[in-house]
């Protein structure tokens, strides 16, 4: 479950995610790596406050560092745009070892975009804005969830209006949308966290969310073409979600 932090406190949930990616990639080199990732900057230039307060963030700080020393790094948005989210996520969206930062970014007049950025502070990759003003999207996660080597960005579309899991492959450096599953969602508005994610449970992904009307819990794995859902039992609060999480 990502929860909304003080941006004091992302550093932390960063490097934790951080070590977990090393983890999974079994350790990646030290030249030019991101080890942690925040948001920066307060603002309240855009006035949607679906995050349960009127304060989103204008820039993303990186701390990179190599074998010799740490560089922070500096990704300021124009004055149209914002970070409308609870933290970045780091992951190896490339394949290249090293993490890249998963966001949700989004401009005042076209909503809501999934962004990647890598160490360099360069947007390498996006999905399209939803297309309108105060339109959001939530992240559930990233992994190689069919095992054909390539990474998916999975997310609810609008979690409180359309409630679409939607898929996103990364492949030579774009994101090009893959399928799409109505009748999902994570978020409700206010909320100061996002409910679910990605659960590994006897070696295959699981995307753990609640159904459109918030009355059930549902595990959905994706095999590169279709989609297999199976009802985890009631929902009836936020520990619902946490608790399948860790495949109880």
């Amino acid at each position: 479950m990502a929860r909304r932090l003080p941006s004091r406190l992302l550093p932390r949930v960063a490097r934790r995610a951080w070590l977990a990616a090393c983890l999974i990639a079994g350790g990646a080199a030290a030249a030019d790596t991101i080890v942690e990732a925040r948001y920066a900057e307060p603002t309240s230039r855009y006035a949607h406050g679906i995050l349960g307060d009127a304060i989103e963030w204008g820039a993303l700080e990186l701390l990179v560092e190599d074998s010799a020393h740490k560089t922070k790094r500096i990704i300021r948005l124009p004055k149209d745009r914002v970070f409308e989210d609870v933290a970045p996520r780091l992951a190896d969206v490339d394949g290249d070892g090293k993490p890249e930062v998963v966001v949700v970014e989004t401009q005042v007049n076209t909503g809501a975009q999934l962004a990647i950025y890598d160490e360099t502070g360069k947007k390498i990759a996006a999905t399209p804005h939803i297309g309108r003003a105060n339109r959001w999207l939530a992240p559930v996660g990233v992994a190689d969830l069919d095992g054909d080597g390539q990474i998916e960005l999975a997310y609810i579309d609008r979690p409180h209006l359309a409630k679409i899991l939607r898929i996103w492959r990364y492949r030579d450096g774009a994101l090009e949308h893959v399928a799409d599953q109505p009748g999902l969602t994570n978020h409700r508005i206010g909320e100061r966290d996002i409910g679910g994610g990605l659960r590994l449970c006897g070696g295959t992904p699981e995307m753990i969310t609640a159904s459109a009307d918030w009355r059930r819990v549902i595990a959905t794995r994706f095999d590169g073409t279709s989609f297999t859902m199976r009802d985890l039992g009631p929902h009836k609060d936020r520990q619902s979600l946490t608790a399948a999480l860790g495949c109880s």
